[in-house]
């Protein structure tokens, strides 16, 4: 993933399993979390092999390599993606290839050329990066090294990457901190009235300097002139103290909006994102080595229904012990009953998480404890989150997030439940309808 600019603006594009294309207009139109040209009108029957190679065109491309990726045969499908790339395609043509492709080098494990093709997308196409942060097909990617240069990337803007990524999370820091764009007007109108003062004090210190009859006081000249000096370097101080702290503001809005698309097991079985717990839990991630975790968890028992109150779901997540999970070679991401039951994903989550009876529902199956899904993208994440606070990676350590989904504190070790129940109100109490 809420907050009130912290959504960047979803762009989930998908494919369904199979669909024809004619050669009429074509839209996007969005199922579950693939990017797929679709054609106002289409056939009800699967594209055959005669057909495509006679009237071979890059939209066509992408179906077959989508239909063809459908059945397992993924070297088949990047061929043809390969193919839709070198057709001359639209913009939008492009953009489904080149995702598509790197979905495809995400399932075979070759994380540099998919970065390379999601790069490409995201410069010359206009996919949005959130795209990428929400599609449970690359969640394989999204825990590799690749990810996070791109993430990282898209953070700073550039040439290479687009600045798309980058306005985003400018807006959310705007309205997180509303002052900093006066703060900055200031800092550079002061700094230039400074600059204008010294062009009239440097003549009149270096004729007090030579000294005669009308030379101005040396004393008064020079004071002048220490006070413009040091106020130049007071502000442009601040003002790069103020873009170092916009950075640092940046960078964690961006670990907040990939922790929000984290995935967690509820005591139901059903799938959802943290985005999706908004306004009705506190999870609180307990990150370190199993008999850590374990005393944690235990005592954590003794103030449960103190902590039930105040909406705590714990999250363990245990160093090194989760085994990798069987891909299943019939499609993207996660296993189909898996797949079912992850209702976040392609749709929209703002309003699904406002409605009045999903929220009511969701707060039914929220218990105590719930189960990471995606362990390597959690680790990846919490070790991120510990190496911008500068904690060790590997440590043990706890964070408690908002209601509104953002971190409240974080510590090493394991935490004090007792000053939680103190420090955390009711969902019901004045200060937490005020934190949603």
């Amino acid at each position: 993933m809420a907050l009130a600019a912290a959504g960047l603006h979803q762009q989930l594009l998908c494919c369904p399993r199979s669909r024809a294309f004619s050669s009429q207009r074509t839209r996007l139109r969005f199922q579950k979390s693939r990017l797929v040209l679709v054609a106002s009108s289409s056939s009800s029957s699967p594209p055959s092999p005669s057909s495509e190679t006679s009237t071979q065109t890059a939209e066509s491309c992408v179906n077959l390599g989508l239909s063809l990726f459908s059945k397992g045969r993924v070297k088949d499908a990047l061929t043809q993606f390969e193919n839709a790339l070198s057709l001359n395609p639209k913009p939008i043509e492009a953009q489904a290839a080149l995702y598509n492709k790197a979905c495809c080098h995400a399932y075979r494990g070759e994380g540099r050329k998919a970065a390379e093709c999601l790069r490409t997308a995201l410069r010359d196409y206009n996919l949005k990066f959130s795209t990428i942060l929400n599609d449970p097909d690359l969640a394989s990617f999204r825990a590799l090294p690749e990810f996070k240069e791109l993430q990282e990337e898209a953070r700073l803007g550039g040439e290479d990457i687009g600045y798309g990524f980058r306005r985003d999370l400018k807006l959310i820091s705007e309205v997180q901190a509303p002052f900093r764009g006066v703060r900055r007007f200031f800092y550079v109108a002061l700094t230039a009235a400074a600059g204008i003062s010294m062009f009239f004090t440097v003549p009149r210190l270096l004729r007090a300097i030579k000294g005669g009859d009308d030379a101005p006081d040396i004393w008064e000249t020079a004071g002048n002139a220490a006070i413009n000096i040091g106020g130049i370097i007071v502000l442009v101080a601040l003002f790069i103290w103020d873009n170092r702290k916009e950075e640092e503001q940046l960078a964690q809005i961006s670990r907040d909006e990939t922790l929000s698309r984290l995935p967690v097991r509820l005591s139901t079985n059903r799938i959802v994102e943290l985005v999706q717990l908004r306004d009705t839990a506190r999870p609180v991630i307990l990150a370190g080595n199993k008999e850590t975790v374990s005393r944690a968890m235990e005592k954590a028992e003794r103030f449960r229904t103190e902590l039930l109150k105040r909406g705590v779901l714990l999250i363990p997540v245990i160093w090194g012990d989760y085994r990798q999970t069987p891909i299943d070679k019939k499609g993207f991401g996660l296993p189909p009953k898996a797949a079912a039951s992850l209702p976040s994903i392609g749709e929209d989550f703002e309003k699904r998480t406002q409605s009045i009876v999903a929220k009511s529902r969701l707060k039914s199956e929220v218990r105590f404890k719930a189960e990471i899904v995606s362990p390597n993208e959690w680790q990846r994440w919490i070790r991120d989150q510990q190496k911008s606070e500068g904690v060790t990676p590997g440590d043990d350590v706890y964070i408690i997030l908002r209601l509104d989904g953002r971190v409240r504190r974080s510590g090493k070790g394991m935490p004090d439940w007792q000053q939680i129940v103190k420090e955390l109100p009711p969902l019901e109490a004045l200060l937490s309808k005020l934190e949603r």
